[in-house]
C-alpha cells in the first residue's frame, strides 16, 4: 500500500460517520465577516499601502507609465546589476531604457544558475493596501515562483489602483486558487532564538516595488 492510499484510507474512515445530505464546507463555514476595515478612498488606500511597504522594509518607489522604463534603469543601475531575469510575458517596454543583460527564464536552468542572477523584474496579480503584501500568480508577466525567491534583488511592478485593494478577503476574490499563489510582504527574512534578524534566507534580500499611475 502507498503512502497515498494509506493517507485517502484515513479520510474515507474520517468522513464514513457524515451524512450524506451534510451542507458543504463552502456553505457550512460563515462567510458574514467585514471584507475590508474603514472607508478609505482609492488615493487613501495607495498611501496606505505604500505605507505598509515601507514598514516591512520594502523600498517604494512612484513614477506614472511613461517614467517607469527610466525608473527601472534607474533602480537596476543603483544595485550595480550586470543580468536581470525577464518573465517571458513581461512588457519589453519596461526594460526599453535599460542596458543590463537580460536573461530568460527556461525550466532546465538550475537554482544555482538562478543565484548568478543579480535581479528579476516582475508585475504582480494583486497588491494588499491593510498588509503591505504583494501577490504573484505566476501569469506572463510574473514567470514562475523560483525565479522571484532565488535572485537577491526583486523589482516588482504594481499598477495603481487597478491592482491595489484594502484588505485580504478582496484580494482573494480577485485570485484563481488553482494557481500557485505567492505572497510577499517585504524582503525574506527570518530571526533566531536570540532575534536576530537575518535576511534573504528564503526570498530575495531588497524588495523594491514601483506603484505605476496613469495606465
Amino acid at each position: 500500500m502507498s503512502s497515498r492510499e494509506r493517507i485517502l484510507g484515513r479520510v474515507r474512515r474520517a468522513l464514513a460517520d457524515v451524512p450524506a445530505d451534510d451542507p458543504p464546507y463552502e456553505d457550512a463555514v460563515p462567510r458574514d465577516y467585514l471584507r475590508r476595515h474603514g472607508d478609505l478612498d482609492v488615493p487613501g488606500t495607495v498611501e496606505l499601502l505604500a505605507g505598509n511597504l515601507a514598514d516591512y522594509r520594502a523600498l517604494v518607489h512612484r513614477t506614472d507609465a511613461a517614467g517607469l522604463p527610466a525608473l527601472i534603469a534607474r533602480l537596476l543601475d543603483g544595485r550595480g546589476s550586470q543580468t536581470v531575469l525577464v518573465p517571458p510575458g513581461l512588457d519589453a517596454g519596461w526594460l526599453a531604457e535599460s542596458r543590463v543583460r537580460r536573461v530568460a527564464d527556461r525550466p532546465e536552468d538550475s537554482p544555482y544558475e538562478l543565484d548568478r542572477v543579480d535581479s528579476v523584474v516582475t508585475g504582480c496579480a494583486v497588491a494588499v493596501a491593510e498588509t503591505g503584501t504583494i501577490v504573484l500568480d505566476g501569469s506572463g508577466d510574473q514567470g514562475r515562483r523560483r525565479i522571484t525567491l532565488v535572485p537577491d534583488h526583486h523589482v516588482c511592478v504594481v499598477r495603481v489602483p487597478d491592482q491595489v485593494v484594502a484588505s485580504v478577503p478582496e484580494a482573494f476574490g480577485r485570485l484563481d486558487p488553482r494557481r500557485p499563489l505567492t505572497w510577499i510582504s517585504g524582503p525574506s527574512a527570518t530571526s533566531d532564538i536570540e532575534l536576530d534578524r537575518v535576511e534573504g534566507v528564503h526570498g530575495p534580500r531588497t524588495l523594491e516595488v514601483v506603484l505605476v499611475s496613469g495606465e
